[in-house]
């Protein structure tokens, strides 16, 4: 017996579709324009994504990436907020509807859902892509000028990714502030660059100055410990590549890693990891190391070797962004 497509399979299935009567290289150009646009610095006043060719060429190419690297930060989000799930749940700049995505598979079942976005055939195609998910074909797509004159109707979760680096530093604050007026959790992912880092934890700060707490995936609420500069902190997901990722970066794996910062923090009591895994683990003949950044607020390395038995076993298997230590198993 076949097991149940995953809202992941289902998204792939859905994006495989979108290209069809577009030309190949159509849709390359378009990417790379597009691209180009998104790592521009200067902030835009028009949405990037013009028309449906603009828009189905990166929904093919980006959602993917865009779903792998919200569900991850979701993820250690759920696992700070054990028994918590949200009853509704505002994307904001939320385009096709990726975010959306990654909420229903981290958290099962429908519930009142609203896109807002300022291009309109984003909105309707990720309302097509939508339908192709029983949990959220009734999912709200509202336009939106996301900036100053944004409002959020109340809501459990607002998500707000991939958004805040398109807009000027007024209208970021303005964005943060009103998902932390309307929301009792705010998770905000952004690309993991220097400059990725630095809105999130701008964004981070004001969260916690209007009276949230931070779950995930720094272990306190305090001033992050890595000096401006000097480094930052980001995140891995793994994506599969599609078709189109192949032609348009001509690389030859069927996989790349998106990689990604982010913050979720929360109006209500939430149990964040006592340390985090904040670099690739490095496994050396009988040991592992392990990049930490802990409660006190600090960074440090952890040696774990074979003397430490389990510990030892599950630091082979620890990953880039886990909890540390893993949880006791019942």
């Amino acid at each position: 017996m076949n097991a149940p497509l995953t809202p992941a399979d289902t998204l792939r299935t859905a994006l495989a579709g979108l290209l069809d009567g577009l030309p190949p290289k159509a849709a390359a150009q378009a990417v790379e324009r597009l691209i180009a646009n998104y790592r521009g610095t200067t902030p835009t006043h028009t949405p990037i994504l013009r028309d449906r060719s603009d828009v189905v060429a990166y929904a093919a190419y980006r959602m993917p990436a865009t779903f792998e690297a919200v569900h991850t930060a979701l993820e250690a989000f759920a696992d700070a907020v054990p028994g918590w799930a949200p009853g509704s749940h505002v994307d904001v700049g939320g385009g096709t509807g990726a975010a959306t995505w990654a909420v229903n598979a981290t958290w099962e079942g429908a519930r009142p859902v609203t896109v807002l976005d300022w291009a309109e055939p984003a909105l309707t195609l990720g309302r097509e892509i939508a339908a192709a998910n029983p949990e959220l074909k009734n999912a709200e797509w509202h336009r939106s000028r996301i900036g100053s004159a944004l409002t959020i109707e109340s809501t459990d979760l607002v998500t707000v990714s991939y958004v805040l680096g398109e807009l000027t530093d007024a209208d970021r604050a303005c964005v943060v502030d009103a998902a932390a007026a309307a929301a009792q959790a705010v998770v905000i992912i952004e690309p993991g660059t220097p400059d990725g880092y630095t809105r999130v934890i701008e964004a981070r700060d004001r969260l916690i100055r209007a009276g949230f707490h931070v779950a995930a995936p720094c272990p306190h609420s305090a001033a992050c410990p890595i000096v401006p500069g000097e480094d930052w902190c980001h995140f891995s997901a793994r994506v599969a590549r599609s078709s189109l990722h192949r032609q348009v970066k001509g690389g030859s794996l069927p996989y790349e890693d998106e990689k990604f910062s982010y913050v979720a923090a929360t109006r209500f009591p939430s149990a964040p990891a006592s340390s985090r895994v904040v670099r690739k683990p490095q496994i050396r003949k009988g040991q592992v190391l392990l990049d930490l950044c802990e409660t006190e607020p600090s960074l440090r390395r952890e040696t774990v070797t074979k003397r430490h038995g389990p510990l030892y076993r599950a630091a082979r298997d620890a990953e880039w962004g886990d909890a540390w230590p893993p949880a006791a198993e019942d």
